[in-house]
């Protein structure tokens, strides 16, 4: 299904995370200017001034560089695959710990949805994609209930019923099964699935598997957070948006937000409010990953928002 503003100018996006040294902005620059192209956004990480010939744009804390760059298509006289070909020579002056890609926003994005019973953040990213919202072409929709396969299809997606066995028995079987829907997408968006990944399929969708976890990370990882929240009596609930990895509910941070409540707010009322939270910020942090504003480095995000 897809989403694109058939107006909206097409763009080349590179990226680029590296160990800080000097005169990478300039090397960059004059890349691009060398080959006429017209930058409209440019973005950096920034530092402390000081540390380097080319303050403001490191991380102190590990002295890697950041940098999200955009240039117009149409002021190259080449394609965004002779644009990488042209760039892995300047990434590869920059050392072999670099790491870089270059996208054009003229291609859709894939995206595949994974979803349980609750249908809220499903509702909210079709409604997205169906307003062309959001520069994804949405190929699939997999449920381990069939509970919002008609909404689904009704959007004219394809909705799949995956069966997972009750707690303690064996879902190596649907997994499989999931894997083999699923496909290799741009990114796979955990929509409150309500499943733990095995390790294998964290590993293979490192960095492009999304989740929303309806709680304010670290605090109320697992199961139930709203109800631990009313247990200890919080005053602000919140939902976090997360690059998934084996271990539970603590892979990078993309998106976070909060709302107040207090002590005359039920679990149910926590719930309700909290659903608006996670709808938002899901739907942030897909957009970022699909525009490339994120970058990974160990267990931290850059967000060039």
């Amino acid at each position: 299904m897809p989403a694109v503003d058939p107006s909206a100018e097409r763009r080349y996006v590179l990226t680029l995370s590296c160990p800080d040294t000097t005169g990478i902005v300039a090397r960059i620059a004059g890349f691009l200017a060398e080959a006429g192209g017209w930058i409209v956004e440019a973005a950096y990480h920034s530092e402390e001034p000081g540390h380097s010939e080319e303050p403001g744009h490191s991380d102190p804390a590990t002295g890697w560089f950041f940098t999200r760059q955009v240039v117009r298509a149409d002021s190259l006289s080449f394609d965004v695959d002779e644009l990488r070909a042209r760039f892995a020579a300047v990434a590869a002056d920059l050392g072999g710990e670099a790491t870089w890609k270059v996208t054009d926003t003229g291609e859709l994005k894939r995206a595949v949805l994974l979803v349980s019973r609750e249908p809220h953040c499903l509702h909210d990213l079709l409604g997205r994609v169906a307003a062309r919202e959001l520069p994804v072409r949405l190929d699939a929709v997999v449920g381990n209930h069939e509970t919002l396969g008609d909404i689904v299809r009704a959007h004219g997606v394809p909705f799949h019923h995956v069966r997972f066995p009750g707690p303690g028995e064996p879902k190596d079987i649907a997994f499989d099964e999931l894997r083999g829907i699923v496909g290799d997408p741009d990114v796979v968006v955990l929509a409150r699935f309500m499943q733990i990944l095995p390790a294998e399929l964290c590993r293979e969708w490192y960095g492009r598997a999304l989740n929303i976890h309806h709680s304010f990370l670290p605090s109320f990882i697992g199961a139930r957070p709203y109800h631990q929240a009313h247990a200890r009596g919080v005053k602000l609930i919140g939902a976090t948006c997360h690059y998934v990895t084996e271990n539970l509910d603590a892979g990078p941070i993309i998106e976070q937000d909060v709302i107040r409540v207090d002590h005359g707010d039920t679990t149910a009322d926590m719930v309700r409010r909290g659903r608006d939270i996670e709808r938002m910020v899901l739907s942030r942090g897909l957009r970022w990953h699909l525009e490339d504003r994120i970058l990974v480095h160990g267990n931290k995000t850059v967000v060039f928002r």
